[in-house]
């Protein structure tokens, strides 16, 4: 059996960029959104950003975030993110357990797309922000 036979794609989950105060200042907070009717656990959370901002190639750190187990309908913070990179690619590739099966999915909020525009009302949250599904 394959390696790509044991991993399914996610779906029915969600991460969400939403304006909120971050230790008392104006900021952004990162959230993973379980639109499931089940629970998802070992959920690992991997972020990073790349692109070009100004003719310059950047990239910011990877970071990892591990969540134990979120419920259904449920919500869970991952990280705060600054407007300073909102001009590249900002990258969570999400993975989890169901049972014994595991699932994973990438997001990827492009250049420019976490605005105001762009703003739903966030199931579960209920607060506007820009969300991938």
């Amino acid at each position: 059996m394959k390696a790509e036979d044991l991993i399914h794609r996610a779906e029915d989950i969600a991460v969400a960029v939403v304006p909120e105060l971050v230790e008392d200042q104006n900021g952004w907070m990162v959230y993973l959104v379980n639109l499931k009717n089940a629970a998802i656990e070992n959920v690992l959370v991997s972020s990073k950003g790349y692109g070009e901002i100004d003719n310059r190639n950047l990239r910011t750190s990877e970071l990892r975030h591990y969540i134990e187990k979120l419920e259904p309908h449920h919500f869970s913070k991952i990280e705060p993110i600054i407007e300073d990179v909102f001009g590249l690619a900002n990258e969570y590739w999400v993975s989890f357990y169901i049972n014994k099966t595991i699932y994973d999915k990438k997001f990827v909020f492009l250049p420019e797309s976490i605005n105001e525009s762009n703003f739903v009302t966030i199931p579960f949250l209920n607060k506007k922000g820009v969300m991938i599904r």
